[in-house]
C-alpha cells in the first residue's frame, strides 16, 4: 500500500515541545501503511536546498518516542527566507528524489514559505502536497487556539516574573525590568501575570508590543508603584515599543526579514532610562533562549497536543487534503479537551495573531481578566511561596 513519498522541514525557532509533532508525525506515517518514506530536511530549507536528508521511518521506535520529550529540534531548523530561484531548486531537488508532499512546521513567515512552494510546484507543473503544523512560541498563528510551544515558555516566563519578583522583595532594586520574548505580540509577557498571588506580587507593571507607550507614562507608572511598595518589577516584551513607534533607542538587529527586526537589548535601554528619567536606581533581566529551549517547563498536555498535531498532518496528506495547516479547537477548558482541524495556508501565512486589545487593561499596563480565563487553563497555575514577612 505504502506509495507517498514525503519530506517534512522545520522553520524558526525550536520549542521545548517540537519534537512531540515531529514524532507524532513519524508515528502516523509509520503506521498508517500510505508511506514509502518520510525524511527529514536537515536545517529547515537549508536541507530542502542542499538535498540533506535523515530517514525518519528508519530510525527505531523507541528513539522517536525518547526524541519526543527532548527541546529543540531533532532535525534542525532555520529562518532562511527563500528567495526568487531557490523556490525551483527546492522544487528541482524534490523532484529529483519523487517527494509529491511537504510537511513544513513552523509560524506565520515558515507557512509563507509553504504556502509559496505549493504555488511554485503547481505553476512548474509538479504535483507537490503541501501541509503545515503549527508551531510558535510566540503564539501569534491566526485561527488556531494556541500554539504549540507557547504554553511552556509562557510558564516559564511567569515562573521567571514570581522568582525576579521574590528576589526584589528581599533587596529592592527598586526597578527590575524583566524582558520576555514574543516580538509583536504580548501573548508571553501577558503570562507573567499568572505569577500573582498577592496584591504586591510580581510583575506590577506590564507593557504590550500592541500599545505603544512612552517613557514618560512608564516612568510615571513606577515611581507610582515605588511610592507604594518602594520597589518595582516591569515585565516587557522584547517587541515593545515607545508612542512613536520606535523600541526607545535600543539597538536593533535587522536579520533578511524585515518583521523580525528586534530591539536586542529592549529591557537594558528600558532600564537605563528609567534610572535616569526617575532617579532611582534600576537594573534588567533578560531569559532570553532559555525561555524557549527550557524542557522541564513543558507540561504534558502541550506535548501531547503537539503530537496530535504530526498526527493530524500525515492523516491529512493521506486525504490529499494540501495548502492547509493543522490548527487546534478547544472544545472545552474544563475539562480541557481540544481538536484540530484544517485551515487554508492563506488564512495564516504571513498574519500575525496580536492579544486583543480588551484583553489588555485601560492604563495598558496590566491584563483583564478575560486573558487568564483563556491562558490558566492552557498553563497551569503558578504555585506562590509563602512568607515570614
Amino acid at each position: 500500500m505504502s506509495s507517498l513519498r514525503a519530506v517534512v522541514a522545520h522553520g524558526g525557532g525550536p520549542t521545548a515541545v517540537l519534537n512531540a509533532s515531529l514524532a507524532g508525525l513519524v508515528d502516523e506515517c509509520r503506521s498508517s501503511g500510505g508511506f514509502a518514506s518520510l525524511e527529514g530536511a536537515r536545517f529547515g530549507v537549508q536541507g530542502l536546498l542542499s538535498g540533506e536528508y535523515v530517514d525518519l521511518l528508519a530510525q527505531p521506535p523507541d528513539l522517536i518516542e525518547s526524541i519526543a520529550q527532548a527541546p529543540g529540534s531533532a532535525i534542525g531548523s532555520s529562518r532562511r527566507k527563500l528567495e526568487g530561484a531557490e523556490y525551483e531548486r527546492v522544487v528541482g531537488e524534490l523532484r529529483r528524489r519523487d517527494v509529491h508532499w511537504l510537511f513544513h512546521t513552523g509560524g506565520n513567515g515558515s507557512m509563507s514559505t509553504a504556502l509559496q512552494l505549493e504555488r511554485f510546484a503547481r505553476a512548474a507543473g509538479y504535483e507537490l502536497g503541501v501541509t503545515g503544523i503549527p508551531k510558535t512560541i510566540d503564539n501569534d498563528l491566526r485561527v488556531t487556539d494556541h500554539t504549540p510551544g507557547y504554553a511552556p515558555t509562557a510558564r516559564f516566563f511567569a515562573c521567571a516574573a514570581r522568582d525576579v519578583g521574590e528576589d526584589n522583595r528581599s533587596l529592592p532594586s527598586p526597578i527590575c525590568v524583566l524582558e520576555t520574548l514574543g516580538r509583536n505580540a504580548g501573548w508571553i509577557v501577558a503570562a507573567t501575570s499568572l505569577a500573582r498571588r498577592h496584591d504586591d506580587d510580581a510583575p506590577h507593571l506590564i507593557y504590550f508590543p500592541e500599545r505603544g507607550l512612552s517613557l514618560d507614562r512608564i516612568a510615571a507608572d513606577s515611581e507610582r508603584v515605588v511610592s507604594r511598595l518602594g520597589r518595582v518589577t516591569i515585565a516587557v516584551c522584547e517587541g515593545q515599543l515607545d508612542e512613536a513607534g520606535q523600541p526607545f533607542g535600543a539597538d536593533v538587529d535587522r536579520p533578511a526579514i524585515a518583521q523580525q527586526r528586534l530591539a536586542s537589548n529592549l529591557g537594558h535601554t528600558l532600564a537605563q532610562l528609567l534610572a535616569a528619567k526617575t532617579g532611582l536606581r534600576a537594573r534588567s533581566e533578560r531569559p532570553g533562549l532559555l525561555g524557549r529551549s527550557c524542557g522541564p517547563f513543558a507540561n504534558a498536555r502541550d506535548r501531547a497536543t503537539s503530537y496530535e498535531c504530526g498526527l493530524a498532518a500525515a492523516r491529512a496528506a493521506l486525504e490529499g487534503r494540501s495548502g492547509c495547516m493543522v490548527a487546534i479547537r478547544r472544545e472545552s477548558s474544563d475539562p480541557w479537551i481540544t481538536s484540530t482541524f484544517l485551515t487554508p495556508l492563506e488564512a495564516v501565512a504571513g498574519k500575525e495573531r496580536a492579544l486583543p486589545l480588551e484583553w489588555i487593561a485601560p492604563d495598558a499596563n496590566d491584563v483583564m481578566p478575560a486573558f487568564h480565563e483563556y491562558a490558566r487553563p492552557l498553563i497551569g497555575d503558578v504555585p506562590g511561596y509563602s512568607r515570614l514577612l
